[in-house]
């Protein structure tokens, strides 16, 4: 490569750089990254029957998993 096209990419790269960084700043700035609270309320708000349902979710997916493995291991003894 010549040496005028890597001084386009270096410079194409820091100016790509610089723009995500002072997008970034901005948002630290302005407050946009400022959400204490999500996790609390989103605890607030849960019924507990979203909660049972949320976990006979993950018990069954846990299930077909195990069963599937279970299954791979008695077709590779046969």
């Amino acid at each position: 490569m010549s040496s005028g096209i890597v001084a386009i990419m270096l410079a194409t790269s820091i100016l790509i750089g610089l723009v995500g960084l002072i997008g970034f700043l901005w948002g630290l700035k302005s407050g946009q990254f400022d959400d204490a609270n999500k996790m609390t309320q989103g605890i607030l708000f849960d019924s507990p029957k979203d909660l049972q349902e949320a976990i006979k979710t993950e018990t069954n997916n846990k299930n077909q998993k195990e069963s599937k493995i279970k299954d791979t291991d008695v077709k590779k003894d046969i």
